[in-house]
């Protein structure tokens, strides 16, 4: 099965849902908030549409997905009061893959729509919101369409699992379904290349469809170069060892098994958006955040999470 058929985050809102599982990404999006901010104030100066369309792609389900919506609208409506016009129309499309909980998030509109408007009232335009099923692997707009772009932990999925890791008798990766420090260097390589080959298809694509000015935030889980290749994937892969050996699932299953997943570092990011050559780099950051999205550093309620609720935290 395709990996754009095949993955998508857990929909609902039970326990084991994105819903209500997305704390460090609501984390990353907060500290993303200046540079967001910043980007759609600027394209807005520069286009001053009176109709402004935005694309949210990989936008998942649950509260974080309308999280960006209000981000979007407040820049705009900052940048209007500083010019002194009248706030524009917005159109946002909201792209996941075909498999998406759309549903969860239009039973979220009514109120949404209803919060919006006794926040802005009469002093900002129409808002519009719809879904767009599809992988952004793959035109997903017409061609000048598209005025601003956001995408938030969703780059470092790849379009596939490695070309060069499923193409050999023996399988180059066996043992391991990540990068590890046990990988060779093939395997390394290989993630790269899908990486690059990936990248620079996203690049292009979304070049076509958005119009001339127009702006675009990513956000992605990387890596630093003198990090070590440590993730909750090496974690994942020691639990699923354990359980072949323990019969409850087949081996060879486990060794055909790799994910479709890559850490690019900073300067691979910068490298690649230059060779594709549609965009100009105005700004790149590194974000650090925990594994439990600090959550000690910022809980409302003052709850000080010990060791197991932090597992459990990290396991969910």
């Amino acid at each position: 099965m395709a990996a754009d058929q095949a993955l998508h985050m857990n929909g609902g809102v039970g326990e084991t849902s994105y819903a209500n599982n997305s704390l460090i990404h609501k984390k990353v999006l907060v500290k993303e908030k200046p540079i967001l901010e910043e980007s759609v104030i600027r394209t807005y100066h520069n286009l001053a549409p009176q109709w402004l369309k935005v694309a949210d792609l990989g936008c998942s389900s649950g509260p974080n997905t309308l999280f960006i919506v209000s981000e979007v609208i407040d820049a705009v409506h900052a940048a209007c009061f500083e010019l002194n016009c009248q706030p524009p129309d917005c159109q946002f499309f909201l792209n996941d893959l075909v498999g998406n909980d759309f549903n969860t998030i239009f039973k979220l509109l009514p109120d949404f729509y209803k919060k919006l408007e006794k926040g802005k009232g009469q002093k900002f335009g129409s808002c519009f919101i719809a879904g767009v099923p599809g992988s952004f692997y793959g035109r997903l707009f017409p061609s000048n369409s598209i005025h601003f772009f956001h995408s938030s932990f969703s780059q470092h999925w790849l379009s596939q699992v490695p070309k060069g890791l499923t193409s050999s008798v023996i399988p180059l990766n066996k043992g391991n379904i990540y990068v590890t420090e046990t990988s060779t260097p093939a395997v390394m390589r290989a993630y790269m290349e899908q990486f690059q080959e990936d990248f620079k298809l996203f690049l292009r694509l979304r070049s076509e469809e958005l119009v001339q000015e127009g702006g675009m935030v990513l956000t992605f889980i990387g890596r630093l170069e003198t990090d070590e290749l440590i993730s909750p994937f090496d974690l994942i892969g020691m639990t699923l060892h354990d359980m072949v050996l323990e019969a409850i699932i087949e081996e060879s299953k486990l060794v055909s098994f790799d994910l479709p997943f890559y850490t690019p570092t900073p300067e691979e990011g910068r490298e690649i958006i230059d060779a594709e050559g549609s965009f100009t780099l105005q700004r790149i950051e590194v974000l650090k955040i925990g594994w439990d999205a600090d959550i000690n550093e910022s809980e409302e309620e003052n709850i000080v999470f010990d060791n197991k609720m932090r597992a459990k935290f990290i396991a969910n």
